[in-house]
């Protein structure tokens, strides 16, 4: 559960208030706005990225002042500190005068404190000064004539001032800061804690219930009626290794999609976009799972390793670019679910009949179209498209390129799909290699109906605007979905 603190009452009246000042990154707002301005910046204007050296060599405050004016933060989404604000909003309310003193770039900070209206002045890095630390100390007793002050931070570089401070308050304090204020004795008298469990925000991040889709590694071994010790070992090892490397492409797809997700009615949660987790961590654990899955599948036999790199470029791909264009980006999607099945099938040397390529073409292209159809019905069911929002041809602003009007189009390509799936594998169960790997082969008309159910239900409760923008969370969360795919392994069995 998301921690917050009971919001202080100041005492005494109006005219004896001391000045609040506040920092911005980290304390208002739980991310770092450079580092979320730098991710936008190297995803719309890539061509950027080799200006960066030159500026930063000009100093940090010119850094910071390009990357602001190269990228527009959406100032109304950033993920401010809910039990702060409410705090400030009370103390505007009494007439207290309110500074936002900040190292970020003066023109973001200015329009941070004209979205929220409770703040006197700004005072910000201006392109030359840098103002952090002493110097932000400095201007502050500048400004306020070496009046006393309150002083509100999250990190070390506040330490000066909450030193100086008549009352230190923190919010979101970081283990260094905490450290150093227990080291000079100074107490807090306030804590503003809005962030999530930090085991609980790791875990959503990695994205572990989309791990299920590795186990199609599984899949061919398991067609096969080949196992052994061996091949089930070298499976469950590259289940891992692409596990790893597919958590630190989530990763990577969500520090991109920062600012798109925190105008999303359900994609604001992911602890990235909602400042959970710092998005340096996000680096960092994409880069340290990503060693990790390559590492470990350069080590595993067949051509497991050159399958995973060819999957990582295409998530890549997707991430940056693809899913920017309608019906590309459902065709690498479902390009993904395939590769798996050839991941799996090169490491426990099992070849992959073209039955089973068509039956999976078809099967994961219904359901990455009824992804997208599931995400632009919800948005339009659930008012997140307001018609202000629809400047020209119902066209959302989620980074896709779909139009509200496309869904009957879209229903039409997945349900299509869906059936070309099914008509593939009825056409399977009744050649000649079945007849060979089973038993008991007609027992498999059963599992005919019971993935059509389950598929047609999909797309029933798309439709009604009912299901998980993502069927794969869906599949393993809906009771309904759980009973077919068990009544489905029985079918198998009994026909072996």
């Amino acid at each position: 559960m998301r921690q917050t603190t009971a919001t202080p009452q100041p005492i005494g009246p109006v005219a004896a208030l001391r000045p609040l000042c506040v920092d911005l990154d980290g304390t208002l707002v739980k991310s770092d706005t450079l580092v979320d301005s730098l991710l936008m910046l190297m995803h719309t204007h890539p061509a950027l990225i080799f200006r960066l050296p030159d500026r930063l060599l000009a100093g940090k405050a010119a850094f910071k002042a390009f990357v602001t004016e190269s990228v527009s933060l959406d100032v109304a989404q950033l993920p401010y500190n809910r039990a702060l604000l409410h705090f400030l909003n009370q103390e505007h309310a009494r007439g207290r005068d309110i500074f936002l003193a900040t190292g970020a770039d003066a023109h973001l900070a200015h329009r941070v404190a004209e979205h929220l209206g409770i703040f006197t002045d700004v005072l910000a890095s201006d392109g030359a000064i840098n103002l952090t630390g002493s110097m932000k100390l400095d201007s502050l007793r500048n400004r306020l004539d070496n009046a006393a002050f309150d002083y509100i931070g999250n990190d070390a570089p506040d330490l000066p001032l909450l030193a100086q401070a008549t009352q230190a308050m923190v919010a979101n304090p970081s283990l260094r800061l905490r450290m150093n204020l227990k080291t000079r004795g100074i107490h807090p008298v306030q804590t503003f804690a809005d962030r999530k469990p930090l085991a609980q925000s790791f875990a959503k991040a990695l994205r572990l219930h989309q791990w299920a889709k590795n186990l199609l590694i599984f899949v061919p071994l398991l067609c096969s009626h080949a196992l052994t010790q061996a091949k089930l070992l070298a499976a469950l090892a590259a289940f891992f290794c692409f596990s790893l490397t597919a958590a630190s492409a989530y990763i990577v797809n969500d520090l991109v999609d920062l600012d798109a997700d925190r105008r999303h009615s359900r994609k604001l949660q992911r602890p990235f976009a909602a400042g959970d987790l710092p998005a340096i961590a996000g680096v960092i654990i994409a880069a340290i799972f990503l060693a990790a899955g390559l590492a470990g599948a350069a080590m595993l036999p067949g051509r497991f390793f050159a399958w995973e790199l060819v999957y990582l470029a295409t998530t890549l791909a997707y991430s940056l670019l693809l899913k920017r264009f309608a019906l590309v980006d459902v065709l690498a999607l479902s390009g993904l679910y395939s590769l798996r099945l050839l991941a799996g099938g090169s490491v426990t040397q099992t070849p992959i009949s073209h039955w089973l390529a068509g039956f999976s073409m078809f099967l994961f292209l219904s359901l990455a179209i009824v992804k997208r159809f599931a995400e632009l019905k919800n948005l339009s069911a659930a008012n997140a498209l307001p018609r202000n929002d629809l400047p020209r041809n119902n066209l959302p602003r989620n980074g896709r390129g779909y139009l509200v009007s496309d869904l009957d189009q879209l229903r039409s390509f997945g349900t299509a799909s869906a059936y070309a799936a099914m008509v593939v594998f009825a056409i399977y169960i009744t050649g000649p290699d079945v007849v060979q790997l089973y038993h008991k082969p007609r027992l498999l008309w059963l599992s005919v109906p019971l993935i059509t159910l389950w598929l047609n239900r999909v797309w029933l409760l798309a439709s009604r605007g009912r299901l998980d923008e993502d069927p794969v969370a869906f599949a393993l969360t809906d009771p309904m979905s759980q009973i077919i795919g068990i009544m489905v392994a029985i079918v198998t069995l009994l026909a072996i």
